[in-house]
């Protein structure tokens, strides 16, 4: 008897991993849209900004201008994504958005003028929000489909953003060179990145559409009417709206500023690889929290680990503290942005999740629009750690806000 029970355990154990194995490698497989639409689309530019910077006369504001571009255009598919999705599915919305941004990225390599870059930047931040929105749609079907694993899986997602990090942190110093706009070639690298990892991205959310349908309209419908209203999560909004005003100064100018303090470009090359190493294990080292926070209170942590991050490298300058910086930035930050799907697919019925995750990513591109153009100002006037200083300030305020958020609906 004790032997039979023990095979029949270890049966079950067997075939749990083997369905599990898939729902992950399918999370991880389209998460290389979240590499795309940030880690490549967005953040690589901090890299470039430097060379681009002084090849084509800016001033900080400037350069925080192209990021201010990219987040206007975000929020602006933010915006219109609810309507989008009503006419297609998430599945072609991803997969559009994919194909689009890579083909800006290279547009991007054959500009020199400061007015047409920023014009095609907000242009690729529409396409980018085509992508990140419909891929936490997706993300969040398939957690659905492993509630034991759901925390894991929106992880993955998100995280996936390390992906498009390394991978920049690699391509760009290796395609920069020492010529008039010898940036221009890293834009083409990075397009060619973002292409590649569409091919794989793209199928895995088609794969998702096909396999975790939506539930039944009926259950939908029924479950729309007890849908809680947006005032009911401002607190979280709120608080997420300074986590995007406090993390972008972050990710925009953390690399000037270390190139300022004299820092060579083989460390600064390293502070950003393990930046995105850090993102991509991020995902499982907060799912647990992801599975049992169901109020804004994962959120408030993560922005209180990301303040302290954030005022790391303000206050010191010996690169072993810009390593500590980038290795807890980069396993945090990606996490607060998993947090707030995991907070809509606790809190808001299936059929509202486009319309909770669109709401999120409006207050996120509004902060990021904000916090490049005021962060740069105020790094123009008081300088660069000055202007983190203010990003970590903004963090911390961001993390009471979102402490006070309580869960809408009881387990």
């Amino acid at each position: 008897m004790p032997t039979k029970t023990l095979d029949a355990a270890s049966t079950s154990e067997a075939t749990e991993a083997a369905q599990r194995l898939p729902t992950l490698m399918l999370a991880a497989s389209l998460s290389l849209g979240s590499a795309i639409a940030l880690g490549l689309a967005r953040f690589a530019y901090a890299l470039l900004l430097p060379s681009m910077k002084l090849d084509l006369g800016w001033s900080f504001a400037q350069a925080g201008a192209m990021n201010t571009a990219n987040a206007l255009g975000y929020l602006l598919g933010a915006l219109a994504f609810p309507r989008l999705a009503r006419r297609w599915s998430a599945g072609a919305l991803f997969g559009g958005g994919c194909v689009a941004t890579a083909l800006l990225m290279a547009g991007s390599g054959l500009l020199a003028d400061t007015n047409a870059l920023l014009t095609l930047r907000v242009i690729t931040g529409v396409s980018s929000a085509a992508i990140f929105i419909s891929g936490g749609v997706l993300a969040a079907r398939l957690a659905s489909a492993r509630p034991h694993d759901a925390g894991l899986v929106l992880g993955l997602y998100y995280g996936g953003t390390g992906w498009g990090i390394v991978a920049s942190s690699l391509l760009v110093p290796l395609t920069i060179f020492n010529v008039p706009h010898g940036w221009q070639f890293a834009w083409f690298a990075l397009a060619l990145a973002c292409a590649a990892l569409a091919a794989v991205a793209v199928g895995a959310a088609r794969k998702v559409e096909r396999v975790h349908a939506m539930a039944s309209s009926a259950t939908q419908s029924h479950a729309a009417a007890d849908a809680p209203r947006w005032p009911r999560f401002s607190l979280a909004l709120a608080g997420y709206t300074l986590f995007g005003v406090g993390y972008i100064g972050y990710m925009t100018f953390i690399v000037a500023l270390l190139r300022n303090a004299g820092m060579s470009a083989a460390v600064v090359t390293c502070f950003y690889l393990l930046l995105g190493v850090a993102t991509v294990i991020s995902a499982r080292l907060w799912s647990g929290l992801l599975d049992r926070m169901r109020g804004g209170q994962a959120l408030a942590v993560l922005n209180t680990l990301l303040a302290i991050a954030t005022l790391l490298p303000a206050l010191f300058t010996q690169p072993w503290v810009a390593f500590v910086s980038g290795v807890l930035f980069g396993a945090t930050f990606l996490s607060a942005v998993a947090s707030t799907t995991a907070f809509v697919r606790h809190n808001l019925p299936a059929s509202h999740w486009a319309k909770g995750i669109s709401a999120f990513t409006i207050v996120f591109a509004f902060g990021q629009i904000v916090g490049p153009m005021v962060i740069g100002w105020v790094s123009d006037g008081a300088g660069l750690a000055r202007g983190l200083v203010y990003s970590a300030l903004l963090l911390a305020a961001g993390a009471v806000l979102a402490a006070c958020q309580k869960a809408l609906r009881r387990t």
